[in-house]
């Protein structure tokens, strides 16, 4: 497989989509209301203690909820297939979590593992070390590889560790995710600095639309907001910033609080005792 440009080119093509760029703070979910709030959440469980039941709960919460998928690590993807079977709730797998820096062969392995185990979704951490280097070309050579061995209908979600990055380097990776036919663009792994912020959301959102423009075939990335992402206000605030998908593992109080502010619109109650919500020690409230 060739590796599309040379490094020159790959600077200049990045350098274009950074120059013309324009990030507007525009409201992309104007009326929320309208929006079907989980499902546009994955729902997450990646932390390396998870039990096979708190799996089967995950999947539990995930189809009474209807999310838009459970996301987890390649050894639970069989466990959620067999769990979700018959629902509309996809499954999601991690590549290369959540370092990025793994090689090739073993994000391979993985993309493989988790394919023939069930998953419809991978989310890939891209080796954010590499991009730092500007080594644009290994960058697309395995992402290219991942993408011809999961085509679609797998989506692929690409990660960005973005409080590892500067705009530039955002900007780069959207560049090479779009020219690897990747399907969305996260912020990141919820495991390493700071989560999914506004002003993040909306630069990879105007990049993912830029290079859409650019392109001749139709295809648009989109956006996921991961880390941090707590309650229902995080979750219109990213929606709002141009985000099209939510990674979180508080899905269940995110739609129990969207429900009850919309209850509380059209009569107006006693809003609940501040120590009735559930803390930040619980899985519930995990960025993973």
């Amino acid at each position: 497989m060739t590796t599309r440009y040379t490094p020159q080119e790959w600077r200049a093509i990045i350098s274009e989509v950074a120059r013309e760029l324009e990030v507007y703070e525009q409201d992309y979910c104007p009326v929320i209301s309208k929006i079907d709030i989980a499902r546009t959440i994955d729902h997450t469980l990646l932390k390396l203690d998870a039990s096979p039941k708190q799996i089967d709960e995950l999947c539990g919460e995930a189809r009474i909820a209807n999310f838009a998928s459970v996301c987890v690590r390649p050894n639970y993807v069989a466990q959620a297939h067999a769990n979700l079977k018959g629902s509309e709730v996809l499954i999601a797998s991690v590549i290369g979590f959540h370092q990025g820096t793994q090689d090739t062969y073993y994000k391979l392995q993985e993309t493989r593992m988790a394919l023939a185990a069930g998953a419809h979704e991978l989310d890939v951490v891209i080796n954010w070390p590499q991009l730092k280097q500007q080594e644009y070309s290994e960058i697309y050579h395995e992402l290219a590889l991942i993408r011809s061995m999961a085509p679609q209908p797998t989506i692929l979600k690409l990660i960005f560790e973005t409080s590892q990055l500067c705009s530039r380097e955002m900007v780069a990776a959207c560049a090479i995710a779009s020219a690897a036919n990747f399907d969305f663009v996260k912020t990141s792994t919820g495991f390493l600095g700071h989560g999914a912020r506004v002003e993040d959301v909306r630069l990879m959102r105007a990049a993912c639309d830029y290079l859409a423009d650019k392109r001749t075939d139709g295809h648009r990335m989109k956006v996921k907001a991961s880390g941090g992402v707590r309650t229902a206000e995080d979750a219109t605030t990213m929606l709002k910033a141009g985000a099209n998908r939510l990674g979180t593992s508080g899905g269940v109080w995110i739609v129990k609080e969207n429900k009850e502010q919309g209850v509380r619109k059209s009569s107006p109650v006693q809003s609940e005792r501040r120590d009735s919500r559930p803390t930040l020690s619980t899985r519930l409230f995990t960025d993973y």
